[in-house]
């Protein structure tokens, strides 16, 4: 007698997780949730609470979120096709497609006048955009109180805060804009969040001659079957659009960041290659069953398996992560690869693996020695790097639902 396969996914497990996440939505933490859990080939998908804290249209599986930074590893993706395809190498200077950046200065101290500058010891490479060191980024310091800071918001550069497409110029004009500032850092010296997903963003553009969400859609989306993930929202598909909700640090109190009728992803202005896009749950585990599977799609392949595997690859030394505030970024228990993270070891509330967060209230990792994938889609801004409540508990529940 043939006995049948065993589970894959615990369901009582399953049941659990969600009476969690309902009981976040309860507390009001969340507004709702959509969930994803998904191993050797068994999938979860659930969905609690409503759209908007106003209750009237209940969370859907295929309702849309802004998935923030959960873009920059789809970025990265889109970027190593290219150096597949010889359009650029990973060790290349950017000079030539960004001459914006060209010929650095770096100040020489990061609380000093702009005009207080070295040259910079070599020039930005595309590795540099991969892996956040190309001495531009987030600065921790309170808003505005650096000068290098202050240029930076009076240019509307971005990376200080949540992502505003409609608020910053179109891609030329951004780095354009940002090429008139010193670099914050030598090249390589250290990895600075952000900023290297959206200059990739503009290289990719630069390079094929193509806006940047006409190479995603053409290069990944359409390929894996993401037919909802985009840099804006279609007129006719914004019932499906959750309500972004600002977190009070203090309290919890969510008050809206950005509306439906009036969001700034129906007419964005700059295609963020670090924050910009919307997607799905379902989506999203297209794009993430494809890293799991080294690349390969039911199609044909992204990307190479040694490209995969050199994107998972820690590339931060001991020292440049002593030098990133790894109190902050986790850098304690995991590094960088080319474009996401790599966790070196799983703790509650983070798996093992590899993925990344949306500071809108989104995560998305994979763990290839698990077969385990998982989406958590919220519409609550993060109050701090390591996230809320509700992110810790999906993740502990979904490794929990590990059936054997």
């Amino acid at each position: 007698m043939t006995m049948p396969e065993p589970a894959a996914l615990s369901p009582a497990r399953l049941a659990r997780l969600h009476d969690v996440l309902a009981g976040h939505v309860h507390r009001g933490a969340v507004s709702g949730a959509v969930a994803l859990v998904e191993r050797r080939g068994q999938l979860h998908l659930d969905t609690v609470g409503h759209h908007a804290l106003d209750g009237a249209q209940p969370m859907r599986p295929d309702s849309l979120f802004r998935i923030a930074s959960v873009t920059k590893p789809i970025t990265a993706v889109a970027g190593l096709m290219l150096v597949e395809d010889c359009v650029f190498g990973l060790d290349d200077p950017v000079d030539e497609l960004l001459p914006e950046l060209a010929d650095r200065r770096v100040l020489r101290r990061l609380d000093g006048p702009l005009e207080d500058t070295v040259p910079a010891e070599r020039p930005i490479t595309v590795r540099d955009l991969f892996t956040f060191q190309l001495g531009y980024g987030v600065v921790l310091a309170e808003p505005d109180s650096l000068p290098i800071q202050r240029a930076w918001s009076q240019r509307r550069l971005g990376g200080t805060g949540p992502p505003r497409p409609a608020r910053f110029p179109a891609a030329d004009e951004w780095l354009r804009r940002l090429g008139e500032l010193p670099l914050m850092h030598q090249p390589g010296e250290r990895w600075m969040y952000d900023t290297g997903a959206d200059v990739l963003g503009v290289l990719i553009a630069r390079a094929t001659g193509q806006p940047l969400e006409t190479v995603l859609r053409r290069r990944i989306f359409e390929p894996l079957g993401m037919p909802d993930t985009g840099f804006s929202v279609p007129a006719d598909q914004l019932s499906r659009l959750v309500t972004s909700y600002d977190t009070d640090p203090d309290n919890g109190v969510l008050s809206i960041f950005d509306g439906v009728s009036d969001s700034e992803w129906l007419a964005p202005t700059f295609a963020s290659g670090a924050g910009g896009l919307v997607s799905t749950a379902a989506d999203l585990a297209a794009f993430g069953r494809m890293m799991l599977n080294e690349g390969r799609y039911p199609g044909g392949r992204l990307l190479s398996r040694p490209t995969v595997r050199a994107l998972l690859l820690d590339q931060l030394s001991p020292a440049q992560k002593a030098a990133s505030h790894p109190q902050v970024w986790g850098f304690g228990h995991c590094g960088w690869g080319l474009g996401l993270s790599v966790v070196n070891h799983w703790q509650p509330g983070r798996p093992g693996g590899f993925g990344w967060d949306g500071g809108l209230g989104t995560s998305w990792y994979f763990d290839p020695a698990e077969d385990l994938l998982g989406v958590l889609l919220t519409q609550s801004t993060f109050t701090s790097p390591s996230g809320p409540a509700i992110l810790r508990d999906f993740w502990t529940c979904a490794y929990a639902a590990i059936a054997d």
